[in-house]
C-alpha cells in the first residue's frame, strides 16, 4: 500500500510513521509514505500557498495553484484513490476503512487555515472523508488516522492478521476486554474463565462481554446488530 500525502506540515507525517508499528510496517516493504509539500509547487517566489477569501471573510484560504500542480506530480497507480480530509466528508467508518484497504495508492489532500479554494475541489474531485463533526486546525491528524487504520488491515502490519480481525467494530461489537499478568492485581481478578484453557468457554464468554458492553456503551451498534443478527 502506498500513501502520498500533500500536506504543509511533512514533519508531521514523518514523526509518527517513524515509530513503532509504522515503522516496521515500511520498514518490511507492507507500506510507503511519500509526504509532498505543495510550498514546492507555488510560483509564488516567498512560497505563498494561502491567499485572503474574495467577499471577504476571516483567515486564509489555500490557493489552487500549488495544491492542484503538487497533485499532478504525484505518480498514480491504476488502483488508487484521492482522498480530502475534511469536516464535510463522509465519516471514517470499519466500512471505509476496509473499502480503503482494498487499494494499493490512497492519495491524501491535508487542509490547513480556512480551507481549500473550492476550484480544488471541482478540478480534482477526491473523495471527501471526516473523523467526525468537528474541525481541527489542519488534515494531518485525519490523515494519519487514515494511514494507521488502514495499515492494521494489511497483512503483516500487526504480525498477526487476527489482531485486527479481534478490533472494535470488526464484527459490529465492540472489542471484549483483555487481562494479562497478575492474576490478581489489588484484588481485581482475571475471571476465571479465561484460565481453565477451554477455548469454547472463552470464546462464548468473549462473545458475551461484547454483546454487553456494546449494549451498555453503544447501544446504536447494539441494536443494529442484533436486528441485523436477526
Amino acid at each position: 500500500m502506498r500513501f502520498d500525502v500533500l500536506t504543509l506540515f511533512p514533519e508531521v507525517i514523518d514523526a509518527y510513521t517513524n515509530i513503532s508499528i509504522m515503522k516496521r510496517a515500511k520498514e518490511s516493504d507492507i507500506i510507503s509514505i511519500n509526504s509532498v509539500n505543495p510550498r514546492d509547487y507555488t510560483l509564488d517566489k516567498h512560497k505563498k500557498v494561502d491567499d485572503t477569501p474574495y467577499g471577504g471573510g476571516a483567515g486564509m484560504v489555500l490557493m489552487p495553484q500549488p495544491y492542484v500542480d503538487a497533485y499532478n506530480a504525484v505518480s498514480k497507480l491504476e488502483n488508487s484513490i484521492t482522498v480530502m480530509l475534511s469536516p464535510q466528508g463522509e465519516p471514517l467508518n470499519e466500512s471505509l476503512v476496509l473499502q480503503l484497504a482494498k487499494y494499493d495508492q490512497i492519495i491524501m489532500l491535508c487542509g490547513h487555515y480556512e480551507g481549500f479554494d473550492e476550484r480544488i475541489r471541482d478540478i480534482i474531485k477526491p473523495k471527501e472523508i471526516s473523523l467526525g463533526d468537528f474541525v481541527l486546525t489542519g488534515g494531518e491528524l485525519p490523515a494519519l488516522c487514515v494511514i494507521d487504520a488502514v495499515s492494521r488491515k494489511l497483512d503483516g502490519t500487526l504480525g498477526k492478521i487476527e489482531s485486527a480481525q479481534d478490533d472494535s467494530f470488526s464484527n459490529g461489537l465492540l472489542e471484549y476486554p483483555h487481562y494479562t499478568k497478575p492474576r490478581d492485581f489489588r484484588g481485581y481478578k482475571v475471571p476465571e474463565v479465561l484460565l481453565n484453557g477451554n477455548h469454547k468457554d472463552i470464546n462464548e464468554f468473549r462473545y458475551n462481554e461484547q454483546l454487553n458492553r456494546t449494549k451498555l456503551k453503544r447501544p446504536d451498534l447494539y441494536e443494529k446488530y442484533i436486528n441485523k443478527k436477526d
